[in-house]
């Protein structure tokens, strides 16, 4: 069975982590690295036992012939790296959010065509031993006909939340809702409904945002509705964060911390008979095999699934499960979401127009693009103070 290639484009937190477990599979092998940072390079370089080790993409990719380039770089880059390896003809994995506009992501999509290769979309939570356990309960019929879906962020700012954590809660809420078709949405900065003065660039390089507080209704096939809030929380809070299933015979819950199923839609606190049930987390074959030899990092088992998944994908000639569509599908629902918080409507998806709607908004409103803000966190949300007066 072939072994597939795979060089890595950026070797910071994520792309440690992502090496590691290409590194650990048994049908894939790192053939090269890059970044810019030497010393970054050479850590994991050394670590893994790659000697291939390069500060230009076209260069490491002409050497090594990689049949995948992953892409964890930072968000600000993943499209227009992604545009740039795509040009090699090799089929990448990118991590969220794929794009930080419906531009972005649809040149990337226009491109892979082109060249006749994948896209996938690191979406690892989607692919997680809960999630897997969620997965299968639910075609087993446990929770009957899906009727809504409730899905929350742990606390970042509104907006950034949608770009960062939200992108998840959507891949999940569409893996079992199905596409998305319209979108009614509001968002409030320190209570006040979004104005075109709100908008601003996020932290980490996730694109323009506006609102602290971004809640959405969202129409999906079949009927089922859902809702995705995404509150700022004055510190965040794990627990609060979760996505929860309701059927017409049941609930299925998943959480960073477990996965549970409720064998009927409603129960009162004092109803043992209708108490949750946790279910036993689905890992990936063999991965009891080499899970000791990848060092401890968070979610390590998504990471390790989604690999496997693109091994599949590959042997099978067909879309990943976290596929480019489902990437692009993603940010156009937090587009919509935007273009619906600051328009006051529901938006149909997919959008004719595919401009940033924040952008859009702000031009129309005689502005020009956001003032630049930190990079960071906390050197963020401190600016953004200041420029509310507070």
């Amino acid at each position: 069975m072939k072994t597939y290639r795979v060089a890595l484009l950026g070797c910071r937190s994520r792309g440690t982590a992502t090496a590691r477990v290409y590194h650990a599979h048994p049908r894939t092998q790192v053939v090269g690295l890059c970044d810019l940072i030497e010393d970054r390079l050479n850590k994991l370089g050394d670590e893994l036992g790659v000697a291939a080790r390069f500060d230009d993409l076209d260069e490491m990719i002409r050497q090594t012939e990689p049949d995948i380039v992953a892409i964890p770089t930072a968000p600000s880059l993943h499209a227009p790296l992604a545009l740039r390896v795509l040009e090699h003809g090799v089929h990448i994995e990118v991590e969220k959010p794929m794009g930080l506009d419906l531009l972005e992501t649809d040149a990337v999509m226009e491109k892979a065509a082109q060249k006749g290769v994948q896209v996938a979309v690191h979406h690892q939570w989607r692919l997680s031993a809960q999630t897997q356990a969620i997965s299968r309960a639910f075609r087993e019929g446990k929770i009957g006909e899906l009727r809504y879906i409730y899905a929350s962020g742990k606390g970042y700012y509104g907006g950034f939340g949608l770009m960062e954590i939200g992108t998840h809660l959507l891949t999940s809420m569409i893996k079992f809702g199905g596409p998305c078709r319209s979108v009614s949405a509001v968002a409030t900065t320190r209570g006040q409904s979004v104005t075109p003065e709100h908008v601003l660039p996020a932290p980490r390089g996730n694109g323009t945002v506006a609102g602290d507080r971004v809640t959405a209704t969202l129409q999906f096939d079949n009927g089922v509705t859902g809702t995705l809030l995404q509150h700022r929380f004055d510190k965040l809070n794990l627990n609060a964060m979760g996505l929860e299933l309701y059927g017409t015979e049941g609930r299925l819950l998943w959480h960073p911390h477990g996965a549970w199923w409720l064998p009927h839609p409603h129960a009162l606190p004092v109803d043992d008979l209708n108490a949750w049930q946790k279910l036993e987390p689905l890992y990936a074959d063999g991965f009891d095999q080499v899970v000791g030899s990848i060092p401890n990092g968070e979610l390590v088992e998504g990471d390790y699934w989604f690999v496997d998944e693109y091994v599949r994908a590959l042997d099978e000639g067909r879309p990943h499960e976290c596929s480019g569509a489902e990437g692009r599908h993603v940010v156009e629902i937090i587009m919509g979401i935007f273009e619906s918080a600051a328009y006051g409507k529901r938006v149909d998806l997919p959008q004719a127009d595919r401009q940033h709607p924040l952008l859009r908004w702000r031009r129309e409103a005689g502005l020009g693009g956001p003032e630049p803000m930190p990079m960071t966190d906390a050197e963020w949300l401190e600016e953004e103070k200041k420029r509310l007066g507070d």
